[in-house]
């Protein structure tokens, strides 16, 4: 295929892609590509849509490609919902994909939102730089063209390339700034060289062009600088160039290139990203002897960003003994990997003796340490320290309370947000729609979807996810699905989602119908697409499509996720057999709570008592801290195979060692407990005993009880506090008058029947699913 597009074949190199069985990212980037150098630009955005549909991750190089095809089909709505798309996959500060977005909003005539963009994080590229000046030359802002050359002019890590200046030259003509254009005219002699040339192949992701380059420029006698070398380096750090980052590395010791801070650092990030990190902890070795804090800066952010929490934290204690100062980039980086309060505080410590507290990204990343480790009283309490909030502190906290369980503090931080004249971006609505999922308030949620709208957002793939997902949790499917079948490209969480809320209000069939398109349309299916699914077969009593769905998880290598094995244990404890649940269980590698209280229960609902109090033991010794619902499951089980000491050992053991206040459920276990082993009036005393007011669940266990073993008179008082708490229950009234059948004691049944007439009770008739 790429000989197909170098030979300027696109309609070859198009037939050959469709004939390959397997295709990878580097195929599909090239498709895209070779449409895009053809002027096929929709038929460069129609791969990528094929290309997402199928399931394959897009990298900066594909998410790039189709923004130029999008900037040139003078489509920018479709050029947003592919830069949402890379902003949620991670590719913020990726200089190729901003460049890209920049260029199609200033092409578009939407400067403002360029800037916005150019603003977002802190740029680290010229080609960014480039993009924004000829928008702002483009859109006729030319003072802001010269102000931004200026600023890169400034910049100690790059300088203006061949792009830069006919822009810049344009921007004085249209303002007759003559002197400024001199002096522009005067670097241009000087600095256009090998070395633009070199960083221009950089910036195309060309490494095999510009390293032939700077051979070329080598074996000419051209002189070299650090930004040559820097520029260099960045084209070695690909997987594969090992050997050429080495034989360059052994080039820039022998011109003494090495003694650079900049030129090390780079050395460091090339090293790291080729795969060699003993080579990085070499270098950073060396320039450590140096004193040069840049090597450890380097370092610090990129084992923080592979989450490397042990690394990073060794890293920045050396510096701090070495006696340099960490600057707001490296405390940042550290808390983004402090995952224990101790660790947290302790850097929180630093950060206040340090002076970096007033910098709004060092508190952004603390307040946001504090909301992962389930401190939201400290996290909000540095958010109110900070005097100037962007947007990306209102989102982070409103983010942490909507994932704490406080929902509520979520939506009234989102309104002082509105309130203080801040915009919110699409990760503020993603995280909103988070809390009001969990509020199950589907009229604050058409608030933000209106405001959503407004603001433009409206057809943002990942916001429109987000709504899908409130939507369909708040019962509004036929909303849900609406809004599903308007994105442009479906998202497969909001499709999981789907799944989910068709089988939690009993539409079945559509359930199984969602999650049959989505293999259709090779979505990658994860887990709680797959649980979401095996819940809904559950409804349904189809063990043969429950199989069909395990075979499936195993085929995907997901049977061993707890999610799934859970929702399996959960299917086979109603639709199968005890040796299924079992084997379901064995299967996960990891099983999390709601998979050991899966198993508990399915060994309560089959009768076998000892083996749940058995699996409970296993899990407490495991480190695993029941919840309520553990201990329904232990409880039944105790019920169901008449171990009564045992169910009371249970009992007070969740008040005393878990501190758990039992419920309803609980008591109505214990009733049933006894019950079930004809200790009537001890269930009677235990019921009179509760510190709650029994309802009707609890009487009605007792009832039950009272009908098993034909106890009349208490089975009367069982009733008749059934009917008080629920007069229009026919439950009760017939579950009585069965006791009386029993006991051949007609003329009270037909009593009770009378007695419902007047209650204007009815019960309700049987149906079947067959």
């Amino acid at each position: 295929m790429d000989c197909y597009r170098k030979c300027d074949a696109a309609g070859y190199a198009l037939k050959l892609f469709d004939a390959v069985p397997q295709r990878s990212l580097i195929s599909w980037n090239i498709v895209i590509s070779n449409c895009n150098k053809k002027s096929l630009f929709l038929e460069s955005w129609k791969q990528f849509c094929r290309m997402h549909k199928s399931g394959f991750e897009a990298d900066e190089m594909t998410y790039g490609s189709v923004i130029s095809a999008c900037t040139a089909l003078q489509a920018p709505l479709n050029g947003m919902q592919v830069y949402s798309l890379a902003l949620r996959k991670g590719f913020r500060a990726n200089g190729y994909v901003r460049a890209g977005m920049i260029d199609l909003l200033a092409k578009n005539y939407k400067f403002d939102d360029a800037l916005r963009v150019f603003h977002d994080v802190s740029c680290e590229n010229v080609v960014s730089w480039n993009s924004i000046i000829a928008g702002a030359v483009r859109n006729g802002e030319n003072w802001i063209a010269l102000d931004l050359f200026r600023q890169l002019c400034r910049h100690d890590t790059f300088l203006p390339n061949s792009f830069t200046y006919p822009c810049v030259l344009t921007a004085c003509a249209m303002i007759d700034d003559l002197e400024t254009g001199k002096v522009v005219q005067g670097w241009i002699i000087n600095v256009v060289s090998w070395t633009a040339m070199i960083s221009g192949f950089v910036r195309q992701d060309d490494s095999i062009s510009a390293v032939q380059l700077f051979k070329e420029m080598r074996s000419l006698g051209e002189e070299i600088n650090t930004f040559t070398i820097t520029s260099l380096l960045s084209a070695c750090g690909r997987p594969g160039l090992t050997k050429t980052a080495t034989q360059f590395h052994a080039l820039i010791v022998k011109c003494g290139f090495d003694l650079d801070p900049a030129v090390g650092a780079s050395l460091i990030n090339m090293y790291y990203k080729v795969g060699a990190v003993d080579s990085s902890e070499f270098i950073i070795g060396e320039m450590e002897r140096r004193r040069n804090p840049n090597s450890s800066a380097v370092m610090i952010s990129l084992h923080a960003q592979a989450n490397d929490a042990r690394r990073t934290v060794e890293l920045f204690v050396r510096m701090l003994r070495e006696g340099m100062r960490p600057d707001k980039y490296c405390t940042s980086s550290l808390l983004s990997v402090a995952n224990t309060l101790s660790l947290g505080r302790q850097v929180h410590s630093h950060v206040i003796k340090s002076g970096l507290v007033f910098h709004v990204s060092v508190a952004s990343s603390l307040f946001t340490m504090y909301s992962k480790c389930d401190s939201l009283a400290e996290s909000y309490e540095i958010f109110g320290q900070i005097c100037e909030k962007d947007h990306v502190s209102w989102t982070s906290m409103i983010a942490g309370f909507a994932n704490s369980d406080r929902p509520d503090e979520a939506v009234r931080l989102f309104r002082n947000m509105l309130i203080e004249g801040n915009t919110p971006d699409q990760s503020t609505f993603i995280a909103i729609l988070t809390a009001i999922r969990s509020l199950n308030s589907v009229k604050k949620g058409m608030e933000v979807h209106a405001k959503v709208i407004r603001l433009g957002f409206g057809e943002e793939i990942t916001v429109g996810g987000a709504l899908v997902m409130m939507y369909s949790r708040c019962g509004y499917l036929k909303l849900a699905r609406k809004l599903l079948d308007l994105l442009p490209l479906w998202d497969d969480v909001a499709c999981s989602t789907m799944i989910s809320g068709y089988a939690q209000n009993g539409y079945i069939g559509e359930a199984l119908l969602m999650f049959y398109k989505m293999l259709k349309a090779n979505f990658a299916i994860d887990s709680f697409s797959i649980s979401s699914v095996v819940q809904a077969v559950t409804l349904t009593n189809r063990s043969d499509i429950g199989t069909q769905l395990q075979s499936y998880a195993m085929k995907v290598g997901l049977d061993s996720n707890a999610a799934v094995g859970s929702s399996l244990v959960a299917m086979y404890s109603k639709i199968g057999g005890i040796n299924d649940c079992v084997k379901a269980f064995d299967q996960i590698d990891a099983p999390d709570l709601i998979g050991w209280t899966a198993m508990i229960m399915s060994y309560a609902r089959h009768g076998k008592g000892e083996e749940a109090l058995r699996l409970f033991e296993l899990m407490k010794r495991k480190k695993m801290r029941p919840d309520p619902v553990t201990f329904v499951g232990v409880l039944s089980a105790c019920s169901h195979s008449g171990l009564v000491e045992e169910g009371y050992f249970h009992f007070d053991s969740m008040i005393k060692d878990y501190g758990i206040e039992p419920n309803y459920r609980h008591y109505a276990c214990m009733v049933d407990l006894l019950g079930r082993s004809a200790r009537l009036k001890e269930a009677e005393r235990f019921i009179s005993n509760m510190p709650i007011e029994p309802n009707a669940l609890v009487w009605e266990t007792l009832l039950a009880a009272c009908k098993v073993h034909g106890d009349i008179e208490l089975g009367k008082i069982a009733a008749r506090k059934i009917t008080e708490c629920e007069p229009s229950d026919a439950g009760a009234y017939i579950s009585l008058s069965n006791i009386y059948a029993d006991m051949g004691q007609w003329e009270e049944v037909m009593n009770i029947r009378s007695s419902m007439k007047g209650a204007k009770a009815k019960k309700e008739p049987g149906w079947s699913v067959v």
